[in-house]
């Protein structure tokens, strides 16, 4: 049976990282590049969601449907074209606007993007209702994924960085719907 992993960072208020925050939101006013953002990502803690799905349910003894079981799964994008993308976020704060009842496993971003390629998602998508929504796909999701060294990623960026801003206006990432794995 699966247990639940002790927390990465026991003390973490579930506030994003300042160097991430800083960088998105430079992002976002055309400050800062994709790379500067991928950077400051690439050593950072993120939340990914689980939430509950049903699976089975009873009539209990009042007359009323109640759950008998439910299993805790992964959500991920689903594209218009197929192509999947793992959530992720980065404070408690994106996630909540995002879906209030998904609770946050901590994970680094070369973790989540590992995951997200052992899961045969095209991308990580980061804080997809905002405040500034982030797309890591392509060479910089395998690059982020590889990464042992963060100062090894600087070598990775450039034409081959293939990142989507999102119109942080919307509070969806375009292009995907919701499908739990």
């Amino acid at each position: 049976m699966p247990s639940i992993p002790n927390p990465l960072l026991p003390a973490d208020d579930g506030s994003p990282d300042p160097a991430v925050a800083a960088a998105l939101t430079a992002y976002q006013a055309g400050t800062a590049s994709a790379a500067e953002v991928l950077s400051a990502l690439s050593t950072a803690r993120l939340l990914v969601p689980v939430v509950a799905l049903l699976t089975e349910s009873e009539v209990g003894a009042h007359g009323l449907r109640q759950e008998k079981e439910s299993e805790m799964a992964l959500p991920k994008l689903v594209g218009r074209d197929g192509r999947e993308a793992v959530l992720a976020f980065t404070g408690s704060e994106a996630l909540a606007r995002w879906r209030p009842d998904a609770r946050p496993i901590q994970s680094r971003t070369p973790q989540v993007c590992q995951a997200a390629l052992h899961e045969n998602a095209a991308a990580v998508v980061i804080d997809v209702a905002g405040p500034v929504p982030f797309t890591v796909e392509g060479t910089m999701l395998r690059a982020l994924a590889a990464i042992a060294d963060p100062a090894s990623l600087a070598e990775l960026s450039g034409p081959d960085v293939t990142v989507l801003k999102v119109d942080s206006k919307r509070r969806r990432w375009p292009h995907f719907r919701l499908r739990r794995s």
